[in-house]
């Protein structure tokens, strides 16, 4: 056995280091994307190779946008290709593809510098070049305030609009954006370009905004599972929990939390599309 194979992850740790959810590892293994080892007592084991495929299946998720079939697909081509001695094109961590190279092409298109962006926002610029380069790092927060900045939206720079118009979205056949906030995944109910932005939003324990923001349109939210705190205006708290909801105007500043030990489930609207 080598020191790989002598390694195990539990459940939350693996799910830390892919950069997903425990119950997001639970609906792939349900799913066959993996099989991770059991111990003595039937507890979940992660190997070293387990979260090095989870890292791969969470990048097809989200910087190609495939489904569970197609990511199984593009798993076994890649396993195919490893046994025939072929390299294998994923590299944990590229971005080659991904929404922080869009951020990129838009702060170079618009002539600015790292310092400069940075600076406006009001973010690090170690932060910000981290972002450039992985897709990762950046508070949700901050993905509005830099798309907000370049003129446009998370949801475009995410793909979203770009994708087939689907009128029938099938349970565990989401798209996902990209998981540049931590904690915090999120879940196309309807792609294609529609006049609502429909998601299911999963918060870990801890998940927030980190901070107000607002733009055009109105909001629905309508909680499945856990707590979440919204506050409108810096002072009007709102606490729900499951089967409550929330309308209310974008253009008011919004900021928000999961207030619960365990995950947050909700459904979450906006139209127009604007954020």
């Amino acid at each position: 056995m080598n020191e790989r194979d002598s390694v195990h992850y539990k459940v939350a740790e693996a799910a830390r280091m892919a950069g997903v959810s425990a119950s997001t590892l639970r609906l792939w293994e349900s799913q066959g994307l993996v099989v991770p080892g059991r111990s003595d007592t039937g507890h979940r084991q992660y190997s070293a190779d387990d979260v090095a495929r989870l890292k791969k299946i969470a990048w097809y998720r989200t910087e190609r946008g495939l489904n569970p079939a197609a990511i199984r697909q593009a798993l076994d081509s890649e396993d195919a290709g490893a046994e025939a001695g072929v390299s294998v094109p994923f590299v944990d961590g590229d971005a080659s593809l991904g929404v922080g190279r869009k951020f990129r092409a838009l702060r170079h298109a618009a002539g600015r510098t790292l310092d400069q962006v940075a600076g406006d926002i009001g973010i690090a610029t170690s932060v910000l070049s981290t972002f450039e380069r992985t897709s990762q790092g950046v508070t949700f927060r901050v993905m509005h305030d830099l798309a907000e900045y370049y003129g446009t939206t998370v949801s475009k720079l995410s793909g979203e609009d770009e994708a087939e118009r689907r009128s029938l979205v099938r349970a565990g056949e989401w798209k996902f954006w990209p998981e540049t906030s931590p904690g915090v995944t999120v879940q196309v109910l309807a792609d294609g370009r529609n006049m609502m932005d429909c998601h299911r939003f999963v918060l870990s324990p801890g998940a927030s905004s980190d901070g107000a923001y607002r733009h055009e349109g109105e909001e629905f939210i309508h909680v499945l599972s856990g707590r979440f705190e919204m506050v409108l205006d810096g002072d009007e708290f709102h606490d729900l929990g499951p089967g409550d909801s929330l309308y209310f105007d974008s253009r008011r500043h919004h900021s928000w939390r999961n207030r619960h030990d365990g995950e947050t489930v909700l459904i979450w609207i906006n139209t127009p599309p604007t954020f």
